[in-house]
């Protein structure tokens, strides 16, 4: 039974009791063994699911309470628990898909759940063995010190003791020497953590290359696309996707870096001159969190229904907590919380236009969790990764015509500046991406090696990044700062997928909104009951993998950039 919502404050730290975990478990098994046919499965699965509900809110209530506060002793204590025991909830979650994918009857369950829901229960089967759960365990207990590392960053910043997301906007600001300055400090900062978040590295990728042998794969690469429920596309497709883009995309975004520079009158560019887009500074918020939640509100109420409806349910209940602190986990993200069917939004705001694109951005995924959280199959809520983010950077684009209210002035500037790094964004996806397909390919490889291919796969589609200033990233250790590649490898190049489909709800939304916007709701409330293409398929949308498409979605893109005169910006 489905609990009311409350406020995230009211919510309770509640540490799963293992013992009963298992002891449900193994009940659910056997009598699952016992049914004979798919209505008695049926009842049991019901029940399943309510549990499961139970243990995943749980869960996520721990994971958020420790990311809002990675100092808090008792949240640090009740997150190294889940670290350790969550390879049991794998075990026997496996257990129950194992009964079901063989089950006698298993045809008339799927008529009744559909053939995509064991087309995945297959998938996981591929996935997971007993034989592996010493490795699961220690793989989370190394990316939780990853975390943790970045974290408890404390950086002496100009007086100030800053985090990194808050040394982030001295990263942007319009002078120079300031950005070098802020450059140099967090390159100190890496070099003094580089030792140790490289030795977490090398330890994770055998661990993962352990699982895979173990499992009788060739290389992690295999069975880290598996991890991700990845069906209908793999590596060979990724590569000549990446192609396109190396392809289609680099020289746009070289040309566009060009345009930049001159507009900036920067000869000798480092890297962090390119945080800068405009010589009048970057595009500003017109006001504080508070003055920006408030825009956001505005923004969905006007959207449509289901949206107004969405937004005041996460402001009603607390389920954002958006602000920088010290001590609170890096970056942002949107979780769930299955009983009282709530999304939250993670954040650190840091006065940049970054704030507003979390709350179109995540604001995204919760809204698609928020309408997906009537279908009845849990598994079928969310969609594999890269369909997840086709919901949120698409509301980034939906959100364009409310640009006056967020940024005043800077309406246009943020504009221009979201399009251009949404395009550049794609060369570093797959700089990402292929440096994993390395990584995975050569387990071996020493920390130093590893530096040395990033090193080189980035100048190829990034050719304009200098660190000349930064001894410790010009080695090649930016990957050291994406936690995707510690925490979910291979979730990175479905970021870029996600956004070649974005860009065709923007184009469209600018030709009709109403039917654009009604396409997107249908999208969103389908969930996860399709695959990837399947679900472009069924929403009319291109291919990203199909040879040719990334051009088409490019191409009125750049006549919508040279619309807008940057030389007066």
């Amino acid at each position: 039974m489905k609990k009311e919502p409350i406020k995230f404050s009211d919510y309770k730290l509640v540490i799963p009791n293992m013992r009963k975990f298992i002891k449900k478990m193994e009940q659910f098994v056997n009598e699952l063994k016992a049914c004979n046919n798919a209505d008695e499965a049926s009842k049991i699965i019901k029940k399943l699911n309510k549990f499961n509900s139970e243990i995943e809110t749980q869960t996520s209530i721990i994971y958020v309470l420790y990311s809002c506060d990675t100092t808090n002793p008792e949240y640090a204590k009740a997150q190294e628990y889940l670290d350790e025991v969550s390879p049991t909830f794998a075990k026997y979650g496996q257990a129950v898909t194992k009964v079901l994918a063989e089950a006698p009857y298993r045809k008339d369950l799927e008529k009744k759940f559909g053939s995509f829901l064991f087309k995945k229960y297959d998938l996981s089967l591929k996935t997971f063995d007993e034989k592996i759960m010493p490795e699961l365990a220690k793989q989370n207990k190394l990316t939780s010190e990853y975390d943790l590392i970045f974290g408890s960053a404390q950086i002496e910043f100009r007086g100030e003791t800053l985090n990194l997301s808050q040394l982030g906007k001295y990263l942007q600001d319009s002078d120079r020497e300031t950005r070098r300055a802020a450059a140099k400090a967090m390159d100190k900062w890496l070099g003094e953590h580089e030792q140790r978040i490289g030795e977490i590295y090398g330890e994770l990728v055998k661990l993962r290359d352990t699982m895979a042998k173990k499992l009788g794969y060739k290389s992690f690469v295999e069975l880290g696309y598996y991890n991700l429920g990845r069906t209908d596309y793999n590596a060979d497709m990724v590569k000549v996707y990446r192609e396109q883009i190396a392809r289609e995309v680099v020289p746009v975004c070289n040309k566009l870096y060009k345009q930049q520079m001159k507009n900036l009158g920067i000869k000798k560019p480092q890297y962090y001159d390119y945080n800068l887009m405009f010589k009048s500074g970057n595009p500003k918020p017109a006001g504080d969190p508070k003055y920006l939640v408030d825009q956001a509100q505005k923004m969905y109420s006007s959207l449509g229904k289901e949206s107004k409806e969405f937004f005041d349910f996460m402001v009603k209940y607390e389920l954002m907590d958006l602000e920088a602190r010290k001590g609170k986990a890096p970056g942002g993200y949107c979780t769930y919380f299955p009983d009282y069917k709530s999304p939250f939004i993670f954040s650190n705001f840091n006065g940049t236009s970054g704030d507003v694109n979390v709350l179109c951005h995540e604001g995204g995924h919760a809204f698609q969790a928020y309408l997906s959280s009537g279908i009845k199959v849990p598994e079928l809520m969310n969609p594999t990764l890269e369909a997840c983010e086709i919901h949120s950077m698409s509301m980034e684009f939906f959100a364009w015509p409310y640009m006056d209210g967020f940024f005043g002035k800077d309406a246009e500037k943020y504009k221009y500046a979201h399009l251009a790094d949404s395009i550049e964004f794609l060369p570093y996806g797959i700089t990402i991406d292929e440096f994993q397909h390395w990584v995975y390919e050569h387990p071996n490889a020493t920390h130093e090696e590893r530096c040395a291919a990033y090193k080189e796969i980035e100048s190829r589609y990034t050719p304009h990044k200098k660190y000349d200033e930064c001894p410790t990233l010009n080695k090649g250790t930016w990957w050291m700062r994406q936690s995707h590649i510690f925490g979910s490898p291979f979730y990175y190049i479905d970021y870029t997928l996600a956004q070649v489909v974005a860009f065709q709800f923007a184009v469209e939304n600018m030709k009709n909104h109403e039917k654009t916007w009604k396409k997107y709701i249908k999208l969103c409330k389908m969930g996860g009951k399709y695959p990837f293409l399947e679900l472009l398929e069924r929403n009319h949308l291109r291919n990203p993998f199909i040879d040719g498409n990334v051009r088409k979605v490019i191409k009125p893109l750049t006549k919508v950039l040279k619309g807008f005169d940057t030389t007066k910006m």
